[in-house]
Protein backbone atom coordinates (compact mmCIF):
# COMPACT_ATOMS: atom_id res chain seq x y z
CA UNK A 1 0.00 0.00 0.00
CA UNK A 2 1.06 3.64 -0.97
CA UNK A 3 -0.24 6.82 0.64
CA UNK A 4 1.10 9.88 -1.30
CA UNK A 5 1.34 13.45 0.17
CA UNK A 6 1.75 16.27 -1.67
CA UNK A 7 2.18 20.25 0.33
CA UNK A 8 2.63 23.20 -1.59
CA UNK A 9 3.03 22.03 -5.11
CA UNK A 10 0.87 21.55 -8.24
CA UNK A 11 2.84 18.77 -9.35
CA UNK A 12 4.75 15.39 -8.14
CA UNK A 13 8.58 16.36 -7.12
CA UNK A 14 9.83 13.09 -8.64
CA UNK A 15 7.94 11.22 -10.98
CA UNK A 16 8.11 7.46 -10.82
CA UNK A 17 9.45 7.30 -6.81
CA UNK A 18 5.91 5.72 -5.84
CA UNK A 19 6.24 2.70 -7.85
CA UNK A 20 10.26 2.18 -7.18
CA UNK A 21 9.65 1.85 -3.65
CA UNK A 22 6.79 0.22 -3.96
CA UNK A 23 8.25 -2.33 -5.58
CA UNK A 24 10.49 -3.07 -2.90
CA UNK A 25 7.69 -3.89 -0.79
CA UNK A 26 6.01 -5.85 -3.07
CA UNK A 27 9.07 -8.16 -3.59
CA UNK A 28 8.75 -8.43 0.01
CA UNK A 29 12.76 -7.30 0.22
CA UNK A 30 11.36 -4.11 2.90
CA UNK A 31 8.27 -4.33 5.04
CA UNK A 32 7.90 -0.71 5.13
CA UNK A 33 9.28 2.76 4.66
CA UNK A 34 8.74 6.35 4.79
CA UNK A 35 10.43 8.75 2.33
CA UNK A 36 10.23 12.54 1.77
CA UNK A 37 11.22 15.22 -0.62
CA UNK A 38 11.67 18.67 -0.54
CA UNK A 39 12.63 21.69 -3.05
CA UNK A 40 12.13 24.98 -3.03
CA UNK A 41 9.01 25.24 -0.48
CA UNK A 42 7.41 21.84 -2.49
CA UNK A 43 6.90 18.48 -0.22
CA UNK A 44 6.74 15.06 -1.49
CA UNK A 45 5.82 12.49 1.17
CA UNK A 46 5.66 8.62 0.48
CA UNK A 47 4.69 5.82 2.58
CA UNK A 48 5.18 2.20 1.96
CA UNK A 49 4.22 -1.10 3.25
CA UNK A 50 3.66 -1.73 6.90
CA UNK A 51 5.27 -1.75 10.52
CA UNK A 52 5.97 -5.52 10.96
CA UNK A 53 6.26 -8.39 8.69
CA UNK A 54 3.01 -10.10 8.79
CA UNK A 55 1.05 -7.61 10.16
CA UNK A 56 -1.74 -5.09 8.47
CA UNK A 57 -0.29 -1.95 10.46
CA UNK A 58 0.68 0.26 7.47
CA UNK A 59 3.43 3.32 7.87
CA UNK A 60 2.29 6.75 7.93
CA UNK A 61 3.66 10.13 7.70
CA UNK A 62 4.65 10.27 11.30
CA UNK A 63 6.05 6.48 11.66
CA UNK A 64 8.50 6.52 13.83
CA UNK A 65 12.22 4.58 12.78
CA UNK A 66 15.73 4.18 14.26
CA UNK A 67 18.02 6.15 12.13
CA UNK A 68 21.16 4.81 13.79
CA UNK A 69 24.16 7.49 11.96
CA UNK A 70 21.90 9.64 10.95
CA UNK A 71 21.90 10.99 14.58
CA UNK A 72 25.38 12.07 14.34
CA UNK A 73 24.96 15.08 12.44
CA UNK A 74 22.43 16.00 15.04
CA UNK A 75 25.22 15.38 17.76
CA UNK A 76 27.59 17.84 15.39
CA UNK A 77 24.98 20.59 15.77
CA UNK A 78 24.65 20.26 19.37
CA UNK A 79 28.33 20.80 19.87
CA UNK A 80 28.72 23.28 17.65
CA UNK A 81 25.96 25.63 19.76
CA UNK A 82 28.49 24.81 22.70
CA UNK A 83 31.12 26.25 20.40
CA UNK A 84 29.19 29.29 19.84
CA UNK A 85 28.48 30.31 23.09
CA UNK A 86 32.20 29.87 23.67
CA UNK A 87 31.72 27.11 26.29
CA UNK A 88 34.09 24.66 24.04
CA UNK A 89 36.62 25.27 21.64
CA UNK A 90 37.36 23.23 18.53
CA UNK A 91 41.06 23.31 18.62
CA UNK A 92 41.17 23.14 22.86
CA UNK A 93 42.39 19.75 23.93
CA UNK A 94 38.91 17.60 25.29
CA UNK A 95 40.95 16.73 28.86
CA UNK A 96 39.34 19.59 30.83
CA UNK A 97 35.96 17.90 30.40
CA UNK A 98 37.13 14.18 29.82
CA UNK A 99 40.21 14.06 32.05
CA UNK A 100 39.73 9.89 31.26
CA UNK A 101 41.39 10.73 27.92
CA UNK A 102 44.14 13.02 29.09
CA UNK A 103 48.10 11.59 28.57
CA UNK A 104 47.25 9.28 25.62
CA UNK A 105 49.59 6.72 24.92
CA UNK A 106 49.45 5.71 21.15
CA UNK A 107 49.94 1.73 19.62
CA UNK A 108 53.33 1.35 18.30
CA UNK A 109 51.95 -0.87 16.06
CA UNK A 110 47.85 -1.00 15.31
CA UNK A 111 48.26 -4.88 15.34
CA UNK A 112 50.35 -5.00 18.26
CA UNK A 113 50.36 -5.81 21.82
CA UNK A 114 48.29 -3.49 24.21
CA UNK A 115 51.64 -2.73 26.10
CA UNK A 116 53.80 -1.71 23.35
CA UNK A 117 53.44 2.34 23.20
CA UNK A 118 54.58 5.80 22.64
CA UNK A 119 53.12 8.38 24.25
CA UNK A 120 50.54 10.52 22.03
CA UNK A 121 51.91 13.86 20.17
CA UNK A 122 49.60 15.95 21.14
CA UNK A 123 45.92 15.77 23.39
CA UNK A 124 42.68 15.22 21.23
CA UNK A 125 40.27 18.39 20.10
CA UNK A 126 36.96 18.81 19.75
CA UNK A 127 37.57 19.28 15.84
CA UNK A 128 39.62 15.39 16.10
CA UNK A 129 35.91 14.09 17.63
CA UNK A 130 33.46 16.10 15.20
CA UNK A 131 36.31 15.03 12.23
CA UNK A 132 36.63 11.65 13.34
CA UNK A 133 40.11 11.52 14.09
CA UNK A 134 40.72 11.07 17.63
CA UNK A 135 42.45 7.84 16.55
CA UNK A 136 40.02 5.14 17.50
CA UNK A 137 37.56 3.62 16.17
CA UNK A 138 36.87 0.84 13.26
CA UNK A 139 39.67 -1.21 11.75
CA UNK A 140 39.60 -2.53 7.99
CA UNK A 141 40.60 -5.61 9.87
CA UNK A 142 36.88 -6.94 10.00
CA UNK A 143 37.67 -9.92 11.47
CA UNK A 144 38.31 -8.32 15.22
CA UNK A 145 41.38 -10.59 15.70
CA UNK A 146 44.03 -7.45 16.89
CA UNK A 147 44.63 -7.59 20.40
CA UNK A 148 42.96 -3.60 20.53
CA UNK A 149 39.92 -5.18 18.75
CA UNK A 150 39.60 -8.07 21.40
CA UNK A 151 40.17 -5.39 24.49
CA UNK A 152 37.32 -2.70 22.55
CA UNK A 153 34.91 -6.12 22.45
CA UNK A 154 35.27 -7.16 25.97
CA UNK A 155 34.14 -3.63 27.03
CA UNK A 156 31.17 -3.64 24.16
CA UNK A 157 32.60 -0.81 22.43
CA UNK A 158 32.39 -0.57 18.99
CA UNK A 159 29.67 -3.39 19.20
CA UNK A 160 27.94 -3.07 15.52
CA UNK A 161 24.86 -2.32 15.12
CA UNK A 162 23.13 0.13 17.86
CA UNK A 163 22.17 -1.87 21.38
CA UNK A 164 21.17 0.38 23.73
CA UNK A 165 19.97 -1.22 26.87
CA UNK A 166 23.41 -3.28 26.76
CA UNK A 167 25.44 0.26 27.36
CA UNK A 168 26.85 0.92 30.67
CA UNK A 169 26.40 4.75 32.13
CA UNK A 170 28.49 7.45 30.13
CA UNK A 171 31.12 7.86 32.90
CA UNK A 172 31.79 4.22 33.04
CA UNK A 173 32.11 3.86 29.16
CA UNK A 174 34.27 6.64 28.81
CA UNK A 175 36.56 5.33 31.69
CA UNK A 176 36.74 1.80 29.57
CA UNK A 177 37.57 3.99 26.19
CA UNK A 178 39.95 5.88 28.77
CA UNK A 179 41.77 2.71 30.15
CA UNK A 180 42.81 1.56 26.25
CA UNK A 181 45.55 3.21 24.37
CA UNK A 182 44.82 5.36 20.50
CA UNK A 183 45.27 3.18 17.29
CA UNK A 184 47.09 6.52 15.76
CA UNK A 185 48.00 9.59 16.95
CA UNK A 186 45.01 12.11 17.56
CA UNK A 187 44.53 13.91 13.92
CA UNK A 188 46.32 11.17 11.76
CA UNK A 189 43.50 8.96 10.50
CA UNK A 190 39.42 9.36 9.31
CA UNK A 191 38.11 6.16 11.71
CA UNK A 192 34.62 5.43 11.86
CA UNK A 193 32.94 6.10 14.61
CA UNK A 194 33.82 5.96 18.28
CA UNK A 195 34.59 10.11 17.91
CA UNK A 196 30.85 10.48 17.82
CA UNK A 197 29.66 8.89 20.28
CA UNK A 198 32.94 10.05 22.94
CA UNK A 199 31.41 14.12 21.51
CA UNK A 200 28.40 12.92 23.26
CA UNK A 201 29.54 12.51 26.51
CA UNK A 202 31.40 15.32 26.23
CA UNK A 203 28.48 17.42 25.16
CA UNK A 204 26.49 16.39 28.54
CA UNK A 205 29.94 16.79 30.57
CA UNK A 206 29.97 20.71 28.77
CA UNK A 207 26.11 21.65 29.32
CA UNK A 208 25.33 20.34 32.71
CA UNK A 209 22.99 17.78 31.59
CA UNK A 210 22.28 14.79 29.95
CA UNK A 211 23.14 14.82 25.94
CA UNK A 212 18.84 13.78 25.11
CA UNK A 213 17.88 16.99 27.57
CA UNK A 214 20.60 19.24 26.01
CA UNK A 215 19.32 18.20 22.24
CA UNK A 216 15.55 18.73 23.01
CA UNK A 217 15.66 22.23 24.67
CA UNK A 218 18.34 23.57 22.07
CA UNK A 219 17.28 21.48 18.52
CA UNK A 220 14.02 19.41 18.78
CA UNK A 221 12.11 21.60 20.68
CA UNK A 222 12.97 24.69 18.40
CA UNK A 223 12.49 22.65 15.19
CA UNK A 224 9.18 20.76 16.57
CA UNK A 225 10.71 17.90 15.91
CA UNK A 226 8.24 16.82 18.19
CA UNK A 227 8.93 12.35 17.84
CA UNK A 228 12.76 12.70 17.94
CA UNK A 229 14.27 11.08 21.15
CA UNK A 230 16.86 8.29 22.28
CA UNK A 231 13.29 5.86 23.13
CA UNK A 232 9.59 5.69 22.27
CA UNK A 233 7.19 6.39 24.96
CA UNK A 234 4.38 3.92 25.52
CA UNK A 235 2.27 6.55 24.45
CA UNK A 236 4.15 6.18 20.93
CA UNK A 237 5.06 2.90 20.64
CA UNK A 238 2.38 1.88 18.49
CA UNK A 239 4.01 4.26 15.75
CA UNK A 240 7.55 2.79 16.12
CA UNK A 241 8.59 -0.39 13.16
CA UNK A 242 10.18 -3.22 13.97
CA UNK A 243 13.73 -3.73 13.23
CA UNK A 244 14.86 -6.39 11.07
CA UNK A 245 18.51 -7.70 9.46
CA UNK A 246 18.86 -9.76 6.58
CA UNK A 247 20.94 -12.89 5.89
CA UNK A 248 24.02 -12.09 4.14
CA UNK A 249 23.75 -14.72 1.74
CA UNK A 250 19.58 -15.32 1.17
CA UNK A 251 18.96 -11.75 2.11
CA UNK A 252 15.84 -13.44 4.15
CA UNK A 253 14.90 -11.00 6.95
CA UNK A 254 14.80 -11.89 10.98
CA UNK A 255 13.70 -9.64 13.69
CA UNK A 256 16.48 -6.76 15.14
CA UNK A 257 14.77 -5.21 17.83
CA UNK A 258 10.71 -5.38 18.42
CA UNK A 259 8.56 -2.17 18.67
CA UNK A 260 6.79 -2.92 22.00
CA UNK A 261 9.23 -4.15 24.62
CA UNK A 262 12.37 -3.84 22.46
CA UNK A 263 15.74 -1.85 23.03
CA UNK A 264 13.96 1.95 22.13
CA UNK A 265 11.12 1.32 24.18
CA UNK A 266 12.60 2.89 27.35
CA UNK A 267 15.41 5.38 27.94
CA UNK A 268 18.77 4.05 27.98
CA UNK A 269 21.41 4.73 30.30
CA UNK A 270 24.01 6.08 27.45
CA UNK A 271 22.78 8.15 24.69
CA UNK A 272 24.75 7.44 22.22
CA UNK A 273 26.05 10.18 19.84
CA UNK A 274 26.52 8.24 16.94
CA UNK A 275 23.77 6.01 16.42
CA UNK A 276 21.11 6.16 19.47
CA UNK A 277 18.11 8.46 17.86
CA UNK A 278 14.63 7.45 16.88
CA UNK A 279 12.92 10.35 14.10
CA UNK A 280 10.41 10.58 11.55
CA UNK A 281 10.36 12.39 7.93
CA UNK A 282 9.21 15.52 8.54
CA UNK A 283 11.25 15.62 11.96
CA UNK A 284 14.57 15.33 10.03
CA UNK A 285 13.29 17.19 7.31
CA UNK A 286 13.11 20.27 9.94
CA UNK A 287 16.54 19.36 10.94
CA UNK A 288 17.61 18.91 7.02
CA UNK A 289 15.89 22.22 6.36
CA UNK A 290 17.81 23.96 9.34
CA UNK A 291 20.96 23.06 7.85
CA UNK A 292 20.08 23.74 4.31
CA UNK A 293 18.89 27.41 5.37
CA UNK A 294 22.51 27.40 7.04
CA UNK A 295 21.22 27.38 10.71
CA UNK A 296 17.78 28.69 10.38
CA UNK A 297 14.30 27.43 10.46
CA UNK A 298 11.57 29.54 9.68
CA UNK A 299 12.23 32.29 12.28
CA UNK A 300 14.12 29.94 14.22
CA UNK A 301 18.21 30.00 14.67
CA UNK A 302 19.96 27.19 15.81
CA UNK A 303 23.72 28.17 14.18
CA UNK A 304 25.46 31.07 12.47
CA UNK A 305 26.23 30.88 8.85
CA UNK A 306 29.61 30.39 9.06
CA UNK A 307 29.01 27.28 11.57
CA UNK A 308 27.08 25.70 9.38
CA UNK A 309 29.77 26.47 6.54
CA UNK A 310 32.23 25.11 8.27
CA UNK A 311 30.42 21.97 9.01
CA UNK A 312 29.52 21.27 5.29
CA UNK A 313 33.24 21.67 4.62
CA UNK A 314 35.44 18.83 3.86
CA UNK A 315 38.21 18.74 6.64
CA UNK A 316 39.97 15.38 5.40
CA UNK A 317 43.18 14.56 3.38
CA UNK A 318 42.84 11.29 0.73
CA UNK A 319 45.78 10.30 2.73
CA UNK A 320 43.59 10.34 6.19
CA UNK A 321 41.05 8.25 4.72
CA UNK A 322 43.23 5.85 2.46
CA UNK A 323 41.52 2.15 2.77
CA UNK A 324 38.08 3.86 3.80
CA UNK A 325 36.68 4.72 0.11
CA UNK A 326 34.43 1.39 1.25
CA UNK A 327 32.43 4.15 3.34
CA UNK A 328 33.26 7.24 1.87
CA UNK A 329 33.31 6.77 -1.80
CA UNK A 330 35.80 8.53 -4.14
CA UNK A 331 33.44 11.25 -3.79
CA UNK A 332 32.96 12.48 -0.23
CA UNK A 333 34.80 13.66 2.31
CA UNK A 334 34.07 14.31 5.56
CA UNK A 335 32.88 17.66 7.35
CA UNK A 336 31.46 17.77 11.11
CA UNK A 337 29.20 14.82 12.26
CA UNK A 338 28.49 14.33 8.09
CA UNK A 339 30.22 13.65 4.90
CA UNK A 340 30.65 16.13 1.86
CA UNK A 341 30.16 15.53 -1.69
CA UNK A 342 33.96 16.64 -3.55
CA UNK A 343 33.41 15.62 -6.94
CA UNK A 344 30.81 14.37 -9.21
CA UNK A 345 30.10 10.52 -9.32
CA UNK A 346 26.76 9.97 -9.58
CA UNK A 347 23.39 11.87 -10.40
CA UNK A 348 23.11 12.79 -6.80
CA UNK A 349 26.60 13.57 -5.88
CA UNK A 350 28.07 16.99 -6.85
CA UNK A 351 30.65 19.19 -4.79
CA UNK A 352 28.78 20.83 -1.38
CA UNK A 353 26.45 18.22 -1.40
CA UNK A 354 26.20 16.79 2.58
CA UNK A 355 24.50 14.37 4.72
CA UNK A 356 24.77 10.76 6.06
CA UNK A 357 23.17 7.26 6.35
CA UNK A 358 22.14 5.16 8.67
CA UNK A 359 22.99 1.29 9.01
CA UNK A 360 19.64 0.48 10.19
CA UNK A 361 18.04 1.53 6.99
CA UNK A 362 18.37 5.34 6.27
CA UNK A 363 19.58 7.92 4.32
CA UNK A 364 19.77 11.83 4.07
CA UNK A 365 21.67 14.36 2.41
CA UNK A 366 20.89 18.10 1.05
CA UNK A 367 21.68 19.80 -1.90
CA UNK A 368 22.41 23.17 -1.49
CA UNK A 369 22.13 24.20 -4.92
CA UNK A 370 19.26 22.67 -5.79
CA UNK A 371 17.60 23.53 -1.96
CA UNK A 372 16.86 20.11 -2.05
CA UNK A 373 16.67 17.72 0.93
CA UNK A 374 16.06 14.16 0.14
CA UNK A 375 15.25 11.81 3.47
CA UNK A 376 14.18 7.57 3.10
CA UNK A 377 13.76 5.70 6.21
CA UNK A 378 12.86 1.93 6.35
CA UNK A 379 13.35 -0.54 9.03
CA UNK A 380 15.91 -2.91 7.10
CA UNK A 381 19.59 -2.74 8.35
CA UNK A 382 22.20 -2.78 5.40
CA UNK A 383 24.80 -6.04 5.15
CA UNK A 384 27.43 -4.05 3.59
CA UNK A 385 29.31 -0.63 4.17
CA UNK A 386 27.56 0.73 0.81
CA UNK A 387 24.16 1.62 0.47
CA UNK A 388 21.25 -0.93 -0.83
CA UNK A 389 19.99 -0.37 -3.71
CA UNK A 390 16.93 1.13 -2.64
CA UNK A 391 18.89 4.10 -1.50
CA UNK A 392 20.43 4.59 -4.91
CA UNK A 393 17.26 4.50 -6.81
CA UNK A 394 16.08 6.62 -3.96
CA UNK A 395 18.15 9.53 -5.25
CA UNK A 396 18.27 8.38 -8.60
CA UNK A 397 14.18 9.06 -8.95
CA UNK A 398 14.56 12.40 -7.47
CA UNK A 399 17.92 13.70 -9.64
CA UNK A 400 16.56 12.13 -12.66
CA UNK A 401 13.36 14.64 -12.67
CA UNK A 402 15.41 18.11 -12.37
CA UNK A 403 15.52 20.40 -15.06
Amino acid sequence: MINTEIKNTGGTLAPGLKEILEGYVERGEIPGLAALVSRNGMVQVETAGTLALGENMPVQRDSIFRISSMTKPVTAVAAMILVEECKLRLDDPVDIWLPELADRKVLKKVDGPLSETVQASRPITLRDLLTLRMGMGHLLNFNGTYPIQLALQKYGILQGPPQPQHWPSPDKWIEEVGSLPLMYQPGEMWMYDLGLDVLGVLIARAAGQSLETFMQERIFGPLGMKDTAFSVPETKIGRLATSYMPDYKTGKLSVYDEAEGGQWSRPPAFPMGSAGLVSTVDDFQAFGQMMLNKGRYGDTRILSRPTVELMTTNHLTRKQISGWELFLGERSGWGFGMSVDIKRADLWSKPGNFGWSGGMGSTWACDPAENLTGILLTQVGWTSPEPPRVCSDFWTCIYRNIE
